[in-house]
């Protein structure tokens, strides 16, 4: 059984340096038509000069040029040619595209596709998308890699989720909210109308008024000075209840962790978002995303509304870091995950060494769901035999995982500037109380405009009331024998009189017996009617019978 080193050095040695066992010349006159082909056509490379397109798209491939004006290629791509070099003994140049497009442009000279397609190249060495038109132009090799496009922005400073004390809940669910607090207090009124015109057993229905402060007074979970009597009414009062007291511990709960444990989110997701929304964006000019968005025939092609109307646009810039001020300035950077990586790997790097705070040295971050998937490999002209040859090395490089291994090998092993920074410490922010501020001067705002409306009622009213009262009303008004119900006030405790005095619920004793129950100290007293009670003694109630 191979180790993993013996596989990784055959793998190499197959790519390289090992010739096949067809290849012995002690095997001449045994070979088949098709190996025969094959080491025909390894024999026609040897010791070719070759012409490589490639453009600048670090760190997959970039052109460097020497003093003399020679080019030469760089990145992932390059290692992989200077495997098959070796491997078939070829020389080669770097061709460059006038415009560095992957495809487009007036001339073939401008992009990489334009040079593979005229012939102008031996073929590309660049991690180009196997898109379907592309290979109606040229051929592919057999894929470097999947190549994923996602969405780079400037790091919001609050979650998608909401901030503050509106953060728990959905928009919907407070509009909800909002509607069982306006609806519920006509129902009390109507409710308890309706049962005094039937039930005629002295209770009177609830006013308007007092059913809004009863609403109002539970929700913020405060006590009430309304006392009904009637099962019915007691059962509106408790289901309001019941609902507040769910609803204040989901809320409670939910707040709780949101400010310790909340996740951040973004609130661009997909391209759906980016469209919805109407985000401003910006990805690389003459590269397969703008292709695919101006291509009828494309699943992409709904967003080249956008680049209609100026909402997204394409730039052409040597350098991926060029692109950061758009970023700062709110748009959106649609560009190969590969190559976000580095660049944000790179600003994270400068800033360390600037010495900006940990917490601010990750100004970007991208989006949760890929803007695009396609795979990627080399092109070559039509009908090219070098695709034969160079596919079972590309093979061997692929499966050992040298390709993923040279992509990465300059990033950090941990993810970079994730979408969850994780602090450990959550301080609140002001935005964080930003709606008890709003609150605050609602509250303050309405209660000067009641104050305001009521002196002005008032004046009126009084006014009104002294030029109709000239003459002294002899007439009096008729009581009601019956008592209204928002003159009832049991809210306070009876007066000590009423306990102990001439009149007494409960029979006097001169030496009450103390019980302590609970660890409180009671009176054990006795009605009239034979019952006993306790009266608190050392508790912060017994002060209501002092």
């Amino acid at each position: 059984m191979a180790t993993g080193l013996e596989l990784i050095i055959s793998t190499i040695c197959n790519a390289t340096f090992c010739e096949p066992v067809y290849d012995n010349p002690l095997l001449d006159g045994q070979l088949t038509k098709k190996q025969a082909a094959l080491q025909s056509l390894i024999n026609d490379l040897n010791g070719k000069h070759l012409k490589v397109a490639t453009y600048t798209n670090y760190p997959l491939s970039w052109v460097e040029r020497s003093e003399n004006g020679t080019l030469t290629g760089q990145g992932v791509a390059f290692v992989i040619m200077d495997v098959l070099r070796k491997r078939f003994n070829f020389t080669f140049e770097v061709v460059e595209p006038d415009r560095n497009f992957e495809v487009g442009g007036s001339r073939p000279e401008d992009s990489v596709i334009g040079l593979v397609n005229s012939s102008l190249v031996d073929m590309a060495a660049a991690f180009l998308p196997m898109l379907v038109k592309f290979r109606r132009k040229v051929t592919f090799s057999n894929y470097l890699d999947e190549g994923v496009w996602s969405m780079m922005l400037r790091r919001p400073k609050e979650s998608a989720t909401g901030s503050g004390l509106l953060a728990p809940f959905e928009t919907n669910v407070w509009y909800l909210i909002l509607a069982a607090l306006i609806s519920y207090v006509p129902c009390i009124t109507l409710l308890t109308k309706l049962r005094a015109k039937i039930v005629r057993d002295g209770e009177q229905d609830i006013p308007l008024s007092p059913s809004f402060w009863f609403v109002y007074a539970a929700f913020i979970k405060q006590g009430t000075t309304l006392a009904p009597e009637a099962n019915t009414t007691r059962l509106l009062f408790a289901t309001w209840w019941i609902f507040i007291i769910l609803l204040s511990s989901f809320y409670t709960a939910n707040l709780t962790a949101f400010l310790t444990l909340s996740k951040f989110t973004l609130d661009i997701k997909n391209t759906a978002d980016l469209y919805k929304k109407n985000y401003r964006w910006v990805a690389a000019e003459g590269g397969s995303i703008e292709y695919l968005v101006k291509d009828p025939e494309e699943d992409l092609y709904y967003l080249s509304r956008m680049v209609a109307t100026g909402r997204a646009e394409f730039r052409s810039f040597t350098q991926d870091r060029d692109f950061l001020p758009l970023v700062l300035g709110g748009a959106v950077l649609v560009k190969e995950q590969t190559s976000i990586d580095h660049v944000m790997y790179a600003d994270y790097l400068m800033k360390t060494r600037e010495g900006v705070d940990e917490s601010d040295r990750c100004t970007y971050v991208v989006a949760p769901e890929p803007f695009l998937k396609i795979p990627r490999a080399f092109a070559f002209p039509k009908n090219s035999y070098l695709q034969t040859l160079f596919d079972p090395v590309i093979v061997f490089l692929l499966q050992a995982g040298i390709v993923d291994f040279l992509q990465s090998r300059d990033l950090p092993s941990t993810k970079m500037c994730p979408l969850d920074l994780q602090s450990k410490d959550r301080k609140l922010r002001n935005s964080d109380l930003q709606m008890t501020y709003v609150i605050m001067g609602i509250g303050l705002a309405t209660a000067g405009a009641v104050f305001i409306t009521e002196v002005v009622l008032r004046r009126y009213i009084n006014r009104a009331h002294n030029k109709t009262d000239t003459v002294p009303k002899t007439t009096k008004r008729k009581k009601s024998k019956k008592i209204r119900f928002k003159d009832r006030d049991d809210s306070r405790p009876p007066p000590y009189d009423s306990l102990f005095g001439l009149n007494a619920r409960y029979k006097n004793r001169e030496n009450a017996k103390k019980k302590i129950i609970n660890g409180r100290e009671y009176y054990v007293v006795d009605t009239i009617s034979g019952d006993t009670r306790l009266i608190p003694v050392r508790t912060p109630s017994a002060f209501l019978y002092q």
